[in-house]
Protein backbone atom coordinates (compact mmCIF):
# COMPACT_ATOMS: atom_id res chain seq x y z
CA UNK A 1 0.00 0.00 0.00
CA UNK A 2 3.00 2.37 -0.01
CA UNK A 3 1.12 4.45 -3.12
CA UNK A 4 -1.57 5.66 -0.23
CA UNK A 5 2.30 6.99 1.83
CA UNK A 6 1.60 10.51 -0.32
CA UNK A 7 -2.02 11.25 0.15
CA UNK A 8 -1.60 10.30 4.13
CA UNK A 9 -1.13 13.08 6.77
CA UNK A 10 0.49 12.62 10.30
CA UNK A 11 -0.01 14.54 13.14
CA UNK A 12 1.90 13.70 16.35
CA UNK A 13 0.29 14.34 19.77
CA UNK A 14 0.32 13.62 23.27
CA UNK A 15 -0.73 10.55 24.71
CA UNK A 16 -1.65 8.62 27.68
CA UNK A 17 -1.16 5.41 29.28
CA UNK A 18 2.53 4.05 29.81
CA UNK A 19 5.85 6.42 29.71
CA UNK A 20 5.85 7.75 33.25
CA UNK A 21 6.70 11.54 33.05
CA UNK A 22 7.88 11.67 29.50
CA UNK A 23 3.74 11.02 28.23
CA UNK A 24 3.46 14.54 29.45
CA UNK A 25 6.46 16.12 27.71
CA UNK A 26 6.60 13.78 24.35
CA UNK A 27 4.10 13.89 21.89
CA UNK A 28 4.42 10.11 20.84
CA UNK A 29 0.71 9.06 19.57
CA UNK A 30 -0.23 9.45 15.85
CA UNK A 31 -3.09 10.57 14.25
CA UNK A 32 -3.69 9.33 11.05
CA UNK A 33 -5.87 11.03 8.22
CA UNK A 34 -6.35 9.84 5.26
CA UNK A 35 -8.91 11.40 2.57
CA UNK A 36 -11.14 8.88 1.63
CA UNK A 37 -13.70 10.17 -0.91
CA UNK A 38 -10.89 12.64 -2.55
CA UNK A 39 -8.61 9.50 -3.15
CA UNK A 40 -7.55 8.73 -6.57
CA UNK A 41 -5.80 5.54 -5.37
CA UNK A 42 -8.95 4.26 -4.63
CA UNK A 43 -11.74 2.70 -6.53
CA UNK A 44 -15.60 3.71 -6.31
CA UNK A 45 -16.61 0.58 -5.06
CA UNK A 46 -13.84 0.21 -2.27
CA UNK A 47 -14.63 3.31 -1.27
CA UNK A 48 -18.36 2.81 -0.77
CA UNK A 49 -17.03 -0.41 1.14
CA UNK A 50 -14.02 1.57 3.60
CA UNK A 51 -16.75 4.10 4.00
CA UNK A 52 -19.55 1.56 5.80
CA UNK A 53 -16.67 -0.40 7.42
CA UNK A 54 -14.80 2.63 9.49
CA UNK A 55 -17.83 3.73 10.43
CA UNK A 56 -18.07 7.00 12.94
CA UNK A 57 -13.70 7.10 12.47
CA UNK A 58 -14.56 8.55 9.73
CA UNK A 59 -15.57 12.34 9.36
CA UNK A 60 -18.15 13.99 7.82
CA UNK A 61 -15.64 15.21 4.81
CA UNK A 62 -14.87 11.80 4.21
CA UNK A 63 -11.96 12.13 6.08
CA UNK A 64 -10.88 8.54 8.07
CA UNK A 65 -8.98 9.33 11.20
CA UNK A 66 -6.62 6.34 12.41
CA UNK A 67 -4.93 7.13 16.49
CA UNK A 68 -2.14 5.00 17.55
CA UNK A 69 -0.58 4.92 20.99
CA UNK A 70 -0.04 1.47 21.83
CA UNK A 71 3.69 1.99 21.63
CA UNK A 72 6.19 4.19 23.48
CA UNK A 73 7.76 5.49 20.62
CA UNK A 74 7.01 7.55 17.49
CA UNK A 75 7.99 5.55 14.71
CA UNK A 76 6.29 2.57 16.34
CA UNK A 77 3.09 4.17 16.57
CA UNK A 78 3.55 5.73 12.49
CA UNK A 79 4.21 2.13 11.25
CA UNK A 80 0.89 0.80 13.57
CA UNK A 81 -1.20 3.59 11.77
CA UNK A 82 0.29 2.78 8.52
CA UNK A 83 -0.42 -0.85 9.16
CA UNK A 84 -3.97 -0.72 10.20
CA UNK A 85 -4.58 1.32 7.69
CA UNK A 86 -3.64 -1.10 5.30
CA UNK A 87 -5.51 -3.83 6.96
CA UNK A 88 -8.77 -1.70 6.42
CA UNK A 89 -8.21 -1.05 2.68
CA UNK A 90 -7.35 -4.92 2.10
CA UNK A 91 -10.33 -5.43 3.53
CA UNK A 92 -12.70 -3.01 1.89
CA UNK A 93 -10.88 -3.94 -1.35
CA UNK A 94 -12.28 -7.84 -0.79
CA UNK A 95 -15.67 -8.17 -2.91
CA UNK A 96 -18.17 -9.94 -1.10
CA UNK A 97 -19.78 -12.90 -1.87
CA UNK A 98 -23.04 -12.68 -3.89
CA UNK A 99 -26.08 -14.17 -1.87
CA UNK A 100 -27.72 -16.62 -3.59
CA UNK A 101 -31.69 -17.24 -2.65
CA UNK A 102 -32.72 -20.33 -1.52
CA UNK A 103 -36.14 -21.97 -1.02
CA UNK A 104 -37.00 -24.01 2.26
CA UNK A 105 -37.03 -27.55 2.38
CA UNK A 106 -40.47 -29.78 1.78
CA UNK A 107 -39.38 -30.88 5.36
CA UNK A 108 -39.20 -27.69 7.03
CA UNK A 109 -42.57 -26.36 5.44
CA UNK A 110 -43.82 -29.37 6.98
CA UNK A 111 -42.45 -29.21 10.60
CA UNK A 112 -43.21 -24.97 10.44
CA UNK A 113 -47.03 -25.69 9.68
CA UNK A 114 -47.15 -28.39 12.27
CA UNK A 115 -45.50 -25.84 14.96
CA UNK A 116 -48.10 -23.36 13.90
CA UNK A 117 -51.06 -25.90 14.31
CA UNK A 118 -50.10 -26.61 17.63
CA UNK A 119 -50.01 -23.20 18.51
CA UNK A 120 -53.92 -22.55 17.50
CA UNK A 121 -55.08 -25.42 19.50
CA UNK A 122 -53.36 -23.89 22.03
CA UNK A 123 -54.23 -20.53 21.78
CA UNK A 124 -58.10 -21.81 20.81
CA UNK A 125 -57.85 -23.91 24.35
CA UNK A 126 -57.24 -20.18 26.17
CA UNK A 127 -60.48 -19.51 25.15
CA UNK A 128 -63.20 -17.95 26.98
CA UNK A 129 -65.59 -20.39 28.51
CA UNK A 130 -69.60 -20.03 28.29
CA UNK A 131 -71.26 -18.52 30.36
CA UNK A 132 -72.82 -21.78 32.53
CA UNK A 133 -76.29 -19.97 33.59
CA UNK A 134 -77.33 -19.09 30.05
Amino acid sequence: MKSLEHELTLEYIRAGGPGGQNVNKVATAVQLRFDVTNSPSLSADVKIRLIKLVGKRMTDAGVLIIEASKFRTQEKNREDAIERLNELVEKASEKPKPRHKTKPTKASKEERLKEKKKRGETKKGRGSSKNIFE
